[in-house]
């Protein structure tokens, strides 16, 4: 099987001739490239020469297009700041008021020289080398991060309590400038997209009901319509949240070291679910010996046994992983 056939065959509960390896690769991309990160993320080319270089000299069976989560912001006006070493973010927040809301504008995501248009050309150029071998995602942010990238972590977080209903016409701003964005990476021929929601892990159950949840389930619906595939990504602590999240119907979820695996297990074996982890990035890759690695991938590999399953870290793998490291990861399910 190739590596798209067999991630598709597992997200529908199909045979594989193996379980899928399926990383958030980066930093540790952009490095063995040899490019700074600001090229890595300012070039959507370069994105994709450095994905495809993955695929090809490690054989991980999927790749996305993440570099960073300033893409929607960016073309919204904000005032970016591209680093040499890390990934770009904006200056300060955009949105203080609803006065700041509707003065925004609705950009085309696929208007050249734009960040969202950059993502698109790293989609294109990723099936254009790897689309029949490799499963391809794009990657959005989901309207609840973008809000607080938008308006400000901690000033979002203050909005949900001094005024919810204008947190709540943040959101549904954003949520159709996310379906646009991940539609328009859609086009290019990519089998779905990830989506991140980092900053919903910070929030209570009920909050996540009522901001997060009914606007990731928009997104989820319209990557449907399409007939493409989404991957839902919230890092963090997402125990009290693992039912919630599975109501949104994406099509694979992955799960943080935080979480135990057995937990995630129940909450989308019950449901059908795909679901990916949960090695500690930093203990079990960044830190560890290759035996260490492969005892560890060894106990999600039988904590998931039976499952749709795929191995895979909680976050993006550190760039200073050792390559031997790393290529046990990968040959894990090769090894028993």
């Amino acid at each position: 099987m190739t590596g798209k056939e067999r991630c598709l065959a597992m997200i529908r509960g199909e045979p594989v001739d193996r379980v899928p390896v399926f990383p958030l690769l980066m930093f540790f991309a952009q490095q063995r490239l040899g490019v700074t990160y600001r090229e890595f993320a300012s070039n959507g080319r370069v994105t994709a020469e450095a994905q495809i270089a993955m695929f090809t000299r490690f054989g991980v069976d999927a790749i996305t297009a993440c570099t960073d989560a300033y893409r929607l912001v960016a073309d919204l006006g904000a005032r970016m700041v591209f680093p040499e070493d890390k990934p770009p973010f904006a200056e300060a927040p955009l949105v203080h008021s609803r006065a700041d809301l509707h003065r925004l504008p609705k950009p085309d995501p696929t208007e050249a020289g734009s960040r969202m248009a950059d993502r698109c050309q790293a989609c294109t150029e990723m099936v254009r080398y790897a689309g029949k071998d490799a499963l391809i995602l794009g990657w959005v942010d989901m309207p609840f991060a973008e809000a607080c990238s938008l308006c400000g972590l901690s000033e979002f977080m203050v909005m949900l309590y001094d005024s919810p209903a204008l947190a709540h016409e943040v959101l549904e701003f954003l949520t159709q400038r996310v379906i646009e964005f991940a539609l328009a990476q859609l086009a290019t021929g990519i089998d779905g997209v990830g989506a991140g929601d980092a900053a919903a892990s910070l929030v209570s159950a009920p909050h996540y009901r009522e901001f997060a949840q009914p606007y990731e389930r928009r997104v989820v619906e319209a990557v449907h319509r399409a007939r493409k595939l989404l991957k839902l990504h919230i890092c963090g602590n997402t125990t009290a949240l693992l039912d919630d999240m599975a109501a949104v119907g994406a099509d694979l979820y992955n799960v943080d070291h935080l979480v135990d695996l057995r937990a995630a297990r129940t909450a989308y074996d019950g449901r059908g679910l795909c679901y990916k982890g949960n090695l500690d990035p930093v203990a079990d890759l960044l830190q560890a010996t290759p035996q260490h690695c492969l005892d560890r991938c060894r106990d999600c590999l039988e904590t998931a046994r039976g499952s749709r399953y795929m191995l895979s870290p909680g976050c993006e793998i550190p760039a200073a992983t050792p390559d031997e490291v790393f290529a046990v990861f990968c040959d894990a399910p090769l090894l028993g």
